[in-house]
């Protein structure tokens, strides 16, 4: 009995550690066919341009990358033609979802590539945002970063005529929550999501989207120097914090009907903007009792874990956690892993962790979660 467990358990422990090959071969392109052809996916951290995931010119027209040594899992992928600008889309220029492959042995896959999306040019967006949502100030003053920024202000319908006060709720990339036309991938719908859970529950909170800064969104959400694509970031996450805490929130707290207790302060945000959502409480668990963690970066630094590690607070802090199947390979086992760390730490927290098998690490899959999300957050 004790032979055939250890052959069961050398047998699992060799394949999760076996390494496997992914051969991608685009057998045509409808347009532009001479044009070099690159992969992107979860494999390169999306990077359109990466020399050394450009295809090689095959027999018969073709291209083909093999790319070595894959972990087992999940991988989802697009092929570029340098930049995202230049994705492939589907034959009439819609977006065309993530390839996705499962890798469990050694394998070899055949596409075609039906349009790329710049041989459609963008019609001009739709303003979308609702009457609800407020364009509060387009450069509002961040001394903390000696910059400026657009901040948006969603309030519930009843705020004009109930004089009552409200939670806050505190978002990054404020651009892509409410308005497609300001979106750069697609919105939220935070202000229809918001307008409908409101009318539901009864619960309402002013949600307050903070744009993102575009060229130093890496810079301002993370706390710590890390490197992207051979580009070293250096970290501004602590000032973008401080910025939050000492000049927007006294700003909001004093022109809206607010709660201002860490009770009714909650922050949260996507990728990168999750993990600067998670520092903020980290430093400041008297500022923010809850956050919103939608496929945090974790894996920009160990230092991240190190952070949960020390997270102490007499209060009930609270953290909503959720990761994609199809999103970057190490996403839910990051989740899963600070989801461990801080249910340790104290019976007052409350973490609540949600995986979605098939979720992919973009605004569709958050749009959807956040439902649940707000859901927990006024639970």
């Amino acid at each position: 009995m004790k032979k055939t467990c250890l052959s069961v358990f050398l047998f699992f422990g060799l394949f999760a550690n076996a390494q496997f090959s992914l051969r991608l071969v685009v057998t045509s392109a409808a347009t532009k066919q001479n044009d070099d052809i690159y992969v992107a996916g979860n494999f390169n951290n999306w990077n359109p341009g990466d020399d050394k995931y450009k295809l090689k010119p095959f027999a018969g027209g073709r291209k083909v990358i093999v790319i070595k040594d894959l972990p087992a899992g999940t991988y989802a992928f697009k092929f570029t033609r340098g930049n995202m600008d230049k994705v492939e889309s589907m034959a009439d220029g819609r977006n065309l979802p993530d390839r996705v492959v499962e890798m469990t042995t050694d394998a070899s896959q055949e596409y075609t590539v039906a349009g790329w999306k710049d041989d459609y040019p963008d019609h001009p967006k739709p303003y979308t945002a609702s009457p609800q949502v407020k364009l509060m100030d387009t450069a509002f003053g961040m001394p903390q970063l000696n910059r400026s920024r657009r901040i948006w202000v969603y309030l519930p319908k009843g705020y004009a005529s109930v004089g009552r006060a409200y939670p806050v709720l505190y978002m990054q990339d404020g651009q892509n929550l409410f308005n497609e036309q300001t979106a750069t991938a697609g919105e939220w719908r935070a202000d229809e999501t918001l307008d409908s859970l409101q009318r539901i529950t009864g619960k309402e909170c002013i949600v307050v989207g903070i744009d993102n800064g575009g060229d130093k969104r890496l810079n301002e959400y993370s706390p710590y120097d890390f490197t992207s694509n051979k580009t070293a970031i250096k970290a501004e996450g602590r000032a973008y914090v401080d910025f939050i805490v000492q000049t927007l929130k006294p700003y909001i707290d004093g022109k809206y009907r607010t709660k201002k207790s860490s009770e009714f302060t909650y922050i949260a945000g996507s990728d990168m903007g999750a993990l600067i959502s998670f520092y903020a409480v980290a430093q400041h668990p008297e500022v923010f009792g809850a956050a919103g963690l939608f496929s945090p970066s974790f894996n920009v630094s160990p230092m991240v874990f190190t952070e949960g590690e020390k997270f102490i607070t007499k209060a009930n802090a609270r953290f909503y956690l959720y990761g994609g199947g199809r999103g970057p390979a190490t996403e839910v086992a990051d989740v899963k892993k600070m989801a461990g760390i801080l249910t340790k730490k104290n019976d007052n927290y409350q973490v609540t962790t949600s995986v979605d098998p098939i979720g992919e690490h973009n605004e569709k899959s958050w749009r959807r979660e956040f439902v649940s999300f707000y859901k927990w957050l006024m639970n």
